[in-house]
């Protein structure tokens, strides 16, 4: 762990220096507020001891400047002027917490420790978002800029959605936009790949059974809509949804009801629908295959998702976001790729689209060199 102290006293600066170290902690030093943020700007620290009065700077400007400049390490204001103002203030601007001179060793090692905790859990609580929801959508070609300002105009309505785009194109993480940036965000987000559940299955996980319902419904189950009552339901491959499934989610977007397997008990259900297809909808219905009434229900608002070969702009940005990602799961060193590497990338058709490119990023970080050259994408690509 790494520990920055700002403090133009000397004697106060070295003594804490030398207690932390003795601690197990490494530590640095700076005599003054600039110092100190020009030390923190490029080093991550994870805890700052910073005093507030300074003759070049004070201590709650060292803060700000901090807090403007995108630092996060849990900041600590110490001072022998302390009152009960200035520490609410230093809180309010971002500090972590606030000790009184004569510095107490029990006290400091104490709020190391609880900012530790503390980072630990934001992080812990980081990854589990992206378990939840996903990863990001990255780039900043011009037809993912459109789609940003598309998610931001409708997410804070109730307005279906219907995205449309190849596999592999990340037609599931608009759909989490849309949710995590919706007034449903704190609800539940509920997803349901219609493609891989059998044709006899789909209406149970959706719609719930009751009990003795079916041969195997040995109890009762709640289907996907009352699981995402008053959040989102993700429908995914919806094109692949039998006629007699269709019909029903029809009736629960109209009536706003739904009943289970086996009942005739209907159950009220305030659910945001966004469904996804890989399929053209349209030809789907001249087929029959796809009923134009959920059709025009389900398309209020469409959302084409790029293929890769549209986009091949935002590949050096996608291949620096697998790379970070890849090599944190795996606790690996960050491997560059060479620019010459990026542009042979670029040169190439993506018939799997970002999914496919993915996984030649993952299998140059194994095979390739560092950095990744050109060759080695022709070897192992």
């Amino acid at each position: 762990m790494k520990i920055l102290v700002i403090d133009d006293e000397r004697s106060i600066r070295n003594s804490l220096k030398e207690i932390l170290m003795d601690e197990g902690y490494e530590v640095d030093i700076a005599e003054d507020g600039p110092s100190g943020i020009e030390m923190a700007e490029k080093e991550r620290y994870d805890v700052i001891f910073c005093d507030i009065k300074m003759p070049v700077m004070e201590g709650t400007e060292v803060l700000s400047k901090l807090r403007e400049d995108g630092v996060d390490s849990a900041v600590v204001m110490i001072s022998g002027h302390g009152d009960i103002d200035t520490a609410v203030d230093c809180i309010k601007r971002g500090a972590y917490d606030f000790i009184q001179k004569p510095l107490d060793l029990n006290r400091i090692l104490i709020t190391i420790k609880n900012a530790t905790d503390k980072a630990n859990l934001e992080n812990h609580v980081k990854v589990l978002k992206k378990k939840v929801y996903g990863q990001q959508m990255v780039g900043e070609s011009q037809p993912i800029q459109h789609i940003r300002d598309i998610i931001k105009k409708v997410a804070p309505t109730d307005a279906r959605v219907l995205i449309t785009g190849s596999n592999g194109t990340g037609k599931e993480l608009v759909a989490r936009s849309i949710h995590q940036q919706s007034d449903r965000s704190a609800m539940p987000y509920v997803e349901v790949n219609c493609a891989a559940i059998p044709s006899e299955l789909i209406e149970s996980e959706l719609f719930g059974h009751e009990k003795g319902s079916f041969t195997s419904a040995i109890k009762q189950h709640k289907g996907k809509f009352e699981q995402a009552d008053k959040g989102t339901l993700f429908l995914d491959e919806i094109g692949d949804m039998s006629l007699a499934a269709q019909a029903k989610v029809l009736r629960v977007l109209q009536e706003k009801k739904l009943s289970r397997v086996g009942s005739d008990k209907d159950i009220t259900v305030d659910v945001r629908v966004i469904a996804a297809t890989n399929k053209d909808l349209q030809k789907e219905i001249e087929k029959g295959n796809f009923r134009e009434d959920l059709y025009h229900r389900i398309c209020v608002i469409p959302i084409h998702v790029p293929s890769l070969d549209e986009r091949k702009d935002d590949i050096p940005l996608l291949v620096e976001y697998f790379v970070e990602q890849i090599c944190s799961e795996s606790g690996k060193s960050i491997v560059k790729f060479s620019p010459e590497a990026i542009v042979a990338l670029q040169k190439r058709t993506w018939p799997g689209n970002i999914r496919e490119l993915r996984n030649v990023v993952e299998r140059l970080l194994i095979l390739g060199g560092n950095p990744v050259s050109e060759k080695d994408v022709e070897d192992f690509v």
